[in-house]
C-alpha cells in the first residue's frame, strides 16, 4: 500500500450545511480505497459525496498499487487501513483462496447475487465496474492511416514511435497472442495451451526496444499527451477522461480489448464491517453505478443501472455492442495462479 495519502473528503456535517440543513451529524468515518485518478474521482462524485449527505458518515479516500501482501498483513495484525477496497478480479481470486477477504452476506447488503451481471456477484466481493485495457494513438500524428488492431500496435515500420505498455504481465501476454495472430476469442485458451506462454513473450520480445513502461493510470494518458509515445495502452477510462475532460486528440481502439471487472471487498474480520456493508451497499444502487458513467467510462454491473446512464455515454463503455465486436474477458482463474510467477518472470525479462 501506498503511504497514506487520504484526502479527507468533505465532512458530512459541511455538505449537509451546504444543502442548508443546519442539523449536527455523527460523523463515522469509513476509508475506501481504490486507485487514484480520474477513477478515484469518479467514485468520490458518484459514491462518496452523496453518501456522506445522506447518512452523515465520511469518506476517507486511500490509494493502493494491487499489492495483496499488505492487506495480508492487516489481517494478520488487526491493524486496518481501510474499510473496502476496489479489487481487480485476480485480487479477488487470490485473496478469497487465502482467506484474506471477508465472505460477502448479500441478504446484509439487501440484494441477490442475481441481481448482478453474470459474474459480478461474487462470494469474496460485489462487482462495481467493467473496464478494458486498450490502446490509443494521437489522431495529429497519425492522420493519413490509422492504426486499428495490436498487429499495427506491433508494426513500428509502419507506425513509427515509441509504445507504452503497462508494466506487468496481464494483458501485455494476451495483447502479444492477438498481435501474433490468435483470435481473441481463443487467446485465453492459447496462453493456457503449452507453450502458450513462451510464444507471448517471444511476440513482447519484437517490440521491447520499443516500450516505454508506464506504472499508474495516469501515466499512460500523459505520455501520449506529451509525444512521448506514438500510442500506448491504458485503461478505457483515463482515455475517455483525457479526451473528454482536456481534450486531447486521442483515438481509442477496441479491436481486440481485454475486458475485466473490478469488485469491492472487505478485509477478513475487519471489527467495523457494518460501515463496509453500509458503503457497498449504497455504491451498488442502480442509480449510483448508472451515475458513475457521467464520471468516467466505466460499464456498471447492476442490472437496471443502464436505465441511468447518460445516452451519449453508453457508446463509449466497454460493453457497448459495438465495442465488443473481437474482445475477451480476462481469465480471472488463470491470473489468480499465474500472477505471482509470471510478474517475476515479467519483471526479469524487462531487466535483460
Amino acid at each position: 500500500m501506498h503511504a497514506i495519502s487520504r484526502r479527507l473528503a468533505v465532512a458530512a456535517g459541511a455538505v449537509l450545511l451546504g444543502l442548508g440543513v443546519n442539523v449536527a451529524v455523527p460523523a463515522d468515518e469509513i476509508t475506501v480505497v481504490s486507485w487514484g485518478g480520474a477513477y478515484s474521482a469518479s467514485q468520490r462524485k458518484a459514491f462518496h459525496e452523496p453518501f456522506m449527505a445522506e447518512t452523515g458518515h465520511v469518506v476517507l479516500e486511500d490509494e493502493w498499487s494491487g499489492d495483496i501482501a499488505k492487506i495480508r498483513a492487516w489481517v494478520e495484525t488487526g491493524a486496518y487501513l481501510g474499510h473496502t477496497i476496489d479489487a481487480e478480479s485476480g485480487h479477488l481470486l487470490a485473496g478469497c483462496d487465502e482467506g484474506i477477504w471477508e465472505p460477502i452476506d448479500y441478504e446484509r447488503l439487501g440484494f441477490a447475487p442475481e441481481d448482478f451481471l453474470p459474474g459480478a456477484a461474487h462470494e469474496c466481493g460485489v462487482g462495481n465496474i467493467s473496464w478494458s485495457t486498450v490502446y490509443a494513438y494521437r489522431s495529429d500524428v497519425f492522420a493519413d492511416e490509422a492504426p486499428g488492431n495490436w498487429a499495427d500496435f506491433w508494426n513500428v515500420e509502419k507506425f513509427a514511435g515509441k509504445r507504452g505498455m503497462y508494466k506487468s504481465p496481464k494483458f501485455n501476454l494476451e495483447f502479444a497472442l492477438i498481435a501474433d495472430g490468435v483470435p481473441a476469442a481463443e487467446v485465453n485458451a492459447t496462453l493456457n495451451a503449452e507453450g502458450g506462454v513462451d510464444r507471448a513473450f517471444a511476440k513482447l520480445g519484437e517490440l521491447k526496444q520499443h516500450i516505454i513502461w508506464w506504472e499508474t493510470g495516469a501515466q499512460s494518458p500523459q505520455l501520449l499527451a506529451d509525444g512521448e509515445v506514438a500510442m500506448t495502452t491504458g485503461w478505457n477510462g483515463r482515455f475517455y477522461s483525457a479526451i473528454v475532460d482536456d481534450g486531447q486528440p486521442f483515438v481509442i481502439v477496441w479491436d481486440g480489448q481485454g475486458m475485466d471487472y473490478d469488485y469491492w471487498v472487505i478485509p477478513s474480520g475487519h471489527p467495523e464491517a457494518d460501515l463496509a456493508y453500509e458503503f457497498i451497499a449504497y455504491a451498488s444502487r442502480p442509480d449510483r453505478m448508472g451515475d458513475q458513467t457521467n464520471y468516467i467510462s466505466y460499464g456498471p454491473l447492476r442490472k437496471g443501472a443502464d436505465a441511468h446512464v447518460n445516452p451519449d455515454i453508453l457508446p463509449h463503455l466497454p460493453t457497448a455492442p459495438q465495442n465488443t465486436v473481437n474482445w475477451f474477458k480476462s481469465d480471472t482463474a488463470f491470473w489468480a495462479d499465474q500472477r505471482e510467477g509470471l510478474t517475476d518472470r515479467f519483471n526479469v525479462w524487462i531487466a535483460q
